[in-house]
């Protein structure tokens, strides 16, 4: 055996460093990553916001995002409207003790959410109660939906307008590759609305 297959930290890196040259390499996911941004920008632009969703470490990546777009990326810019569903929690609490946790997204989407706005969810397994519900919720009202997800959680693009599957099965690395690529999103958003 080699030192490396023992070693987690290097068989971790190795598996990131493969899944994310995938990704690089698959010209299906970087589309789908510029029709983000475009879809994304349009609606801040006409001034919309997007909204995000996401579960455990999605959540914190969630949370990350609205930052990157209400804060900024790397220019000093206007701030753009982003909220990450997964940070109020006297609503995250009476939402999921009054109607269940499955409803703690959709509840918050139906009271924020207005047509043209976005709502983007991160779903590694594609699956989540929550998840889906807030998808069926934003369509309801006219959102436009985007879902990111892992190489098995393809069935949540039924709800989605626009989907980004990364190409792994293992949690940890979808979430690396959604952040990689939502970091290049949220260039390709600044950089447009700021004309730079």
């Amino acid at each position: 055996m080699s030192q490396s297959s023992n070693d987690p930290i290097a068989a971790h890196l190795k598996l990131s460093r493969e899944a994310l040259e995938r990704t690089a390499q698959d010209s299906a996911i970087i589309d789908a990553a510029r029709r983000i941004a475009d879809v994304v920008t349009g609606a801040l632009r006409a001034g919309n916001k997007l909204l995000l969703a996401g579960n455990g470490g999605s959540a914190a990546d969630a949370q990350h995002i609205a930052a990157e777009i209400v804060g900024r990326y790397k220019q000093d810019r206007p701030a753009y409207a982003a909220i990450a569903l997964t940070t109020d929690t006297s609503a995250l609490t009476a939402i999921g003790n009054d109607y269940g946790f499955e409803q703690i997204f959709a509840r918050q989407v139906e009271g924020l959410g207005r047509s043209g706005d976005v709502l983007l969810v991160l779903s590694t397994s594609g699956r989540s109660p929550n998840i889906l519900a807030a998808l069926n919720a934003a369509r309801q009202r006219g959102l436009i939906t985007i879902g990111f997800t892992g190489a098995k959680g393809t069935a949540l693009g039924v709800l989605c307008d626009h989907l980004l599957v990364a190409p792994s099965d293992d949690t940890a690395v979808i979430q690396q590759i959604h952040m990689t690529l939502a970091h290049g999103i949220c260039e390709t958003i600044e950089r447009t609305l700021t004309g730079t």
